[in-house]
């Protein structure tokens, strides 16, 4: 692994950046390349090379709505149990977060995959429903149970999936933001392969890299950008050989197809995205949370996106930069965060308050 943080290897790439001399703006989409970003120093020394580097909604965590949130609380507090992610407890609701409802008397436990909530769901009588977040990364972990014959009845599934195309392509539509290249999750694309990606090339004309982890991933992926962007080029490269494929994992995605269907739904910080998130097919009714437990969720109060002030959306769009916003590191911290990229150890805000040397 630490071939990959090689400094003097760090080096060369970056003159080699500088001696492109391209001025340009890259989004990521990937909270663990923001982690390595900034954890390494890499946004200055991108920046001094000509490149500006944004975080885009790569943290699944935090493009989850409030509302989403709130229903699941509201299962918790009328009697069903609850099993999530650590970084989906504490993520705040108008009505509270999971961890407040379990403070309250509710049912709400902390897993570490599907599979630990499954192996609970048997050895209790109530009712469970398992918080599915993440994208085409960690869906077809969720699908595995549910495509056994020996899966609880009792077990059920709140899906909060999201699949990457429709937010690529939500955000070059909206052009809000002047976007000269993307780096692609690495982790994605073991999945999907490098298909998935062509046609944002192809109609928008924008680079893309497909981009591993390590620090020299990140460098290399932009030198590989700079050097499309200063040949005029607009193609998807995969700078992650070593474990992406060109075709990715067919089995999960075979997976994912029998279990799933793409449905509208909306991001936090975005409209509604047609077709941008996974619902469980109607044959998987009886473990679909969103069908079993359908007159729990109909209680849910409405609720507002956003605490006042919190500019998340913004962050999730590469607008502002988490520093931008003025509650950061103020009344918005990780003991008191006032919205999810604050929570998550994916998120932009989290990442900043831990790693940043700005606040």
């Amino acid at each position: 692994m630490f071939k990959y943080r090689d400094e003097a290897t760090a080096k060369r790439i970056v003159e080699g950046i500088k001696e492109l001399n391209v001025n340009c703006k890259i989004m990521h989409i990937c909270g663990t390349h923001q982690d390595t970003i900034v954890r390494f120093g890499l946004d200055q020394m991108l920046t001094d090379s000509g490149i500006q580097i944004c975080q885009g909604p790569g943290c699944p965590v935090c493009v989850t709505t409030s509302r989403e949130i709130a229903e699941v609380i509201t299962l918790a507090k009328n009697g069903v149990t609850v099993t999530a992610f650590g970084d989906m407890m504490r993520v705040p609701t108008p009505i509270g977060s999971l961890f407040d409802a379990k403070a309250g008397g509710a049912d709400v436990r902390i897993v570490y995959s599907v599979e630990d909530a499954v192996k609970m769901s048997r050895d209790i009588d109530n009712d469970m429903v398992f918080v599915g977040v993440g994208f085409e990364t960690t869906s077809p972990s969720t699908c595995v149970p549910l495509n056994r014959d020996d899966v609880p009845e009792n077990f059920s599934v709140y899906s909060c999936h999201r699949i990457c195309p429709p937010i690529i392509r939500a955000l070059l539509d909206m052009g809000e933001n002047k976007i000269d290249g993307f780096i692609m999750p690495g982790h994605v694309a073991v999945v999907t392969g490098l298909d998935m990606f062509r046609p944002f090339s192809e109609k928008y004309k924008v680079p893309q890299v497909v981009a591993g982890f390590e620090p020299l991933d990140i460098l290399m992926s932009c030198y590989m950008l700079a050097k499309q962007i200063s040949e005029g080029r607009s193609e998807v490269e995969n700078e992650y050989t070593r474990l992406v494929k060109e075709h990715g994992n067919k089995k999960a995605r075979d997976l994912m197809d029998r279990t799933y269907e793409p449905v509208d739904r909306t991001w936090r910080g975005f409209p509604a995205i047609e077709k941008s998130a996974l619902a469980l097919k109607p044959a998987y009714a009886d473990h679909d949370a969103t069908k079993v437990h359908e007159d729990i969720i109909s209680k849910t109060p409405q609720v507002e996106e956003e605490a006042r002030g919190c500019r998340c959306g913004e962050v999730l769009r590469g607008l502002i930069t988490s520093e931008q916003c003025p509650m950061f590191g103020k009344s918005c911290r990780p003991s008191n965060p006032s919205g999810p990229c604050m929570v998550s150890a994916e998120g932009s805000c989290n990442i900043a308050y831990r790693f940043s040397t700005k606040r």
